[in-house]
């Protein structure tokens, strides 16, 4: 059952069959044990080291590897053999480690799972292990607790939980175990909103309380989130996707053009092993083989550059991954916004004050040194501030800290909420240490959930005592209501206040409370929530004369205090937005990504964040609560239109994931707590929070933001394009000049040329093309407006965009142009005509290595030293191959001839006609998007 909120104590103890008072018997545990089993969270078998590596063999990309190795034995061309087997094992072993570690998310749930726990057996209190709690035990709830399963809770006292871990709220949740059923809603809450249940996995920051144990194991929310990341079966990410089809297209093509090139061989009547030698040839070099270590070597690149801009890329092919997105969801808290409640808004009577402005920013005092106590000039101005900012920091348990390695810095400790109005008002002068040693607490009534305030005592100091400026403009409001001992601040909401005020403060004084104030006031405090913030009221009371009865009850106390309040005023906290952040939203809307909002906060702090942000043109917003309504194809429908959804549950977080799976899109998802899990693993991108992070969410995930930015998110996704672009190059480049190799070859026959290549040009063609070429363009920089381009389509092709097309046409150039130079020297019967075709290939593959950098931008515009790595490759390259034509023992290993120097600069003339054709190419292309606002694909 997972409806226990909706009964009362007594029920639930009646249908678990077990007293509050004695608890269970030794036997009744016993029993349960073997009914129920052990409080752990079991998962399923994982695949077996072995099981891994064979799935890293069979890829179809590594097959025709390992068969292209086999072909190179046959051939007696063991360096290449050698260097294909140490590819397909670099690669093996490094998908291994990848996806071994990727199985690692339920170990950490079982670590956050377990702990000790006290409870009632045998009408005693015992200490046992969390692991052997069973369904009925009575447990002790206390301050820094983890609740060890999932609880109905009996008693409570001031009882507060952070649940941010399984709702992602960043405040920590109010209990009441005597939450009336009729107050909750109709519809299934979230589990934020169930307060009288307690959850695994949760932490018990304030108070504390009685529960009984209703679900363990693998039947708790926690377990149904563990359940739920066994269940995802990740996809494979768009490149492995996109690799797996170019090698069955390759395995296809190569069969092909064996049988082909060695039946045209034995038509033309060359030799029978000539011709299986150079079928077999062409073959190996047709296939990149170079590129699963140009894809792991860019890859690991642009995991080494997304580190130092604090992205940590967990798995690889994730980097890919990221220039595909489409959609990115993001959580708010943290990531969003600085996950740093602040003090934005001071409402008075007759003073408002927006702290965020440029004028009242700049009067805020960086850190006054609280020595000296200066008030800022915002306070020398509208001393009435002081007031309302002195109930905000006495009637306050939270503490400031200086930073360790930062002694004039200051962090808050202790709830973020109290924490913002101690900072703030440190930085207008007013230090609560000070504050304190002035008008010291002498009792205090704790926060209480059930009416939501909390109320401190302070007594006055003698009017002559000497005191800093700052602090003179507190007690001069004091000195207002004459021959007083004590002073109560009572802290809470808004209206929780106006029930026990009679008064209001107004300039200097107090009036009644009358119908008028009343709707003005809550007005404003409506205005305030509808903007996102967090709104807290500061009332107090003076006391001529004040007894403390130690005897007297909490609830005497408090009606004593809490009544006849007068009404200072308001302070509104929101937790800022990242002004990155900001710059990252228009970015990505410029990237043509859509930036979808996905938080456990409330529907209207979610909205006015989001507003502010640009995320959404309106205000469209889907709750969690809504979400469960609607059928998955509802949401189907529904997902593209809303980018704000609150108050959302794991499952709704999984289904939001999927919704957009099956529209198409390619999503990235941010999280940080245990609710996350199932949607970072489901996702095609999961990220998580590096700071906030639970173990949980990291090892589900793809990438750790270590700064918890969502700017680092689009810098990532930058990284992510640029590989892809560059990967694309590789292919391009290398299947291009491929093809011109076997244009020639194919073509020769029909013109009675016997072959223009032997197959030991042919490989080191390849050797030097697609390798020390090739992989130079791994780390070519990223295009111009490369975040101005619409993300590509999650479904298209390698050699879409032009790919194939280039490789067919430029391919065909150059083959036309090799069968030009063969056939002009062969026919005039001069030696030559051979290292002819193999000097002019050479050339032409590096003049076409250096105008392949970009897909737009002419040569002579990115210019030779941008790509440092390639020109060196190049003058490698072409030192090595003019090694093969002068020196004697080259020439007679590789059939060459010395080229006389006009037969050299032929071949350099005849090398560039590919490469002007490639820059005409791509002056065309930017004639025809010039002034476009959004790149095209």
């Amino acid at each position: 059952m997972s409806t226990w909120y909706k009964l009362d104590s007594a029920e639930v103890l009646q249908q678990l069959d077990t007293n509050a008072d004695r608890g269970l018997s030794e036997a009744e545990v016993t029993d349960r044990l073997k009914k129920y089993g052990f409080n752990e969270l079991t998962e399923e078998p994982r695949e077996n080291l072995w099981q891994i590596l064979w799935k890293q063999l069979t890829a179809t990309m590594v097959v025709v590897l390992i068969v292209a190795a086999l072909i190179s034995i046959a051939l007696r061309d063991y360096i290449n053999a050698g260097a294909i087997f140490a590819i397909v094992a670099f690669n093996a072993i490094l998908g291994v480690r990848q996806e071994y570690q990727a199985g690692q998310a339920i170990a950490a749930l079982k670590k956050l799972a377990v702990s000790t726990v006290k409870v009632h057996r045998d009408d005693r209190l015992q200490e046992i292990s969390a692991r052997e709690l069973v369904p009925g035990d009575i447990v002790l709830l206390e301050t820094g607790n983890l609740a060890s399963a999932d609880y109905r809770l009996l008693e409570s006292s001031n009882l507060q939980i952070q649940e941010s871990s399984l709702t992602g709220e960043s405040e920590p949740t109010d209990k009441n175990a005597q939450t009336l059923i009729s107050a909750l809603p109709k519809t299934e809450p979230p589990l934020a909103d169930r307060h009288n249940m307690a959850y695994m996995g949760t932490v018990i920051t304030y108070g504390r309380g009685l529960a009984v144990v209703t679900e363990t194991g693998n039947d708790t929310e926690l377990g149904h989130v563990a359940t739920a990341i066994q269940t995802v079966q990740p996809k494979p990410t768009p490149l492995q996707h996109r690799l797996d089809q170019l090698g069955v297209r390759m395995a296809i093509v190569t069969m092909f053009l064996v049988f082909a090139i060695f039946g045209l061989g034995l038509l033309r009547g060359e030799e029978l092993s000539l011709m299986f030698l150079t079928a077999v040839s062409l073959a190996v070099a047709a296939i990149p083989e170079g590129l699963p270590a140009v894809v792991t070597i860019t890859l690991a690149l642009g995991a080494q550059r997304m580190l130092r801009q604090h992205a940590l890329i967990r798995k690889l092919p994730a980097v890919e991954t990221l220039g595909s997105v489409t959609v990115i969801c993001s959580d708010k808290t943290g990531t969003l916004t600085e996950n740093r409640m602040t003090a934005t808004f001071l409402a008075m009577a007759d003073h408002r004050v927006d702290l965020t402005s440029p004028e009242h920013r700049a009067a805020l005092n960086t850190y006054t040194d609280p020595s000296r106590l200066l008030p800022s000039p915002l306070l020398q101005e509208q001393p009435e501030l002081a007031w309302l900012l002195t109930g905000g920091v006495l009637c306050n348990d939270a503490l400031l800290e200086p930073e360790p390695d930062r002694p004039h810095e200051f962090h808050a400790v202790g709830d973020p909420t109290e924490g913002a109005l101690v900072m703030t008002a440190a930085r207008l002068g007013l230090w609560k240490e000070k504050l304190e040693q002035v008008l010291p607490r002498v009792a205090e009534e704790p926060f209480d959930a059930g009416c939501k305030r909390m109320t401190t005592v302070h007594t006055l100091p003698p009017i002559a005592t000497p005191m800093p400026k700052a602090l003179e403009l507190v007690v001069s409001e004091c000195v207002r209501f004459g021959d007083i001992s004590h002073i109560a601040f009572t802290k809470g909401s808004v209206g929780s206040l106006l029930e026990i005020s009679t008064q209001v403060w107004v300039n200097g004084k107090p009036e009644a409370i009358d119908a008028h104030w009343q709707q003005k006031i809550r007005e404003e405090n409506d205005q305030l929530a509808k903007n996102g913030m967090r709104v807290l009221g500061i009332a107090f009371r003076p006391f001529t004369s004040l007894n403390i009865d130690a005897d007297e009850t909490i609830s005497d106390r408090r009606e004593t205090l809490e009544q006849n309040l007068i009404f200072i005023g308001m302070v509104g906290m929101i937790d800022p937005v990242r002004h990155e952040a900001k710059e990252a939203v228009q970015m990505c809307r410029e990237a043509g990504i859509r930036p979808v909002m996905i938080t456990g906060d409330h529907p209207l702090t979610a909205q006015a964040i989001a507003r502010e942000l640009g995320i959404v043109p309106n205000d469209s917003i889907l709750t969690g609560q809504e979400l469960s309504n609607l059928s998955k194809q509802a949401l189907q429908e529904q997902v593209e239109d809303i980018s704000i959804y609150a108050r959302v549950s794991p499952q709704n977080k999984l289904d939001i994931v999927q919704a957009l799976q099956k529209r198409g899109h390619i999503v990235a998802m941010t999280g940080d707590g245990v609710n996350d899990a199932p949607a970072l693993k489901q996702a095609d991108i999961g990220i998580a929070m590096g700071i906030t992070g639970t173990d949980v969410a990291k090892e589900a995930a793809d990438m750790v933001l270590l700064d918890d930015n969502f700017a680092t998110i689009v810098a990532a996704t930058r990284e992510g394009r640029m590989i892809y672009d560059n990967i694309r190059k590789f292919i391009k480049y290398t299947l291009t000049g491929n093809a011109g190799e076997l244009w020639v070859i194919l073509l020769a026959p029909f013109f009675g040329l016997p072959l223009p290549l032997i197959p030991l040009q042919i490989l080191w063609i390849n050797l030097l093309a697609d390798g020390l070429l090739a992989l130079a363009l791994s780390v070519e920089p990223s295009e111009r407006k490369i975040m101005r381009r619409l993300p590509r389509p999650p479904d298209e092709s390698i050699f879409g965009r032009g790919v194939g097309r280039g490789i067919i046409w430029i391919g065909l150039l150059l083959g036309l142009v090799l069968l030009a130079i063969a056939y002009r020297y062969w026919s005039s019967e001069q030696a030559s005509w051979q290292t002819m075709v193999f000097t002019t290939l050479a050339l032409s593959r590096m003049g076409m290595a250096e105008t392949m950098r970009s897909d737009r931008d002419s040569l002579f515009r990115i210019g030779l030293l941008s790509n440092k790595p390639l020109l060196g490759a190049v003058l490698l390259t072409f030192g090595l191959q003019m090694s093969v034509i002068y020196i004697p023992i080259l020439q007679t290993l590789f059939q060459t001839t010395p080229l006389s120097a006009i037969d050299l600069f032929i071949c350099f003339a005849l090398s560039t006609v590919v490469f002007g054709a490639i820059e005409l190419e791509k002056w065309l292309i930017r004639r025809k998007i010039k002034g476009d606002s959004i790149e095209p694909i």
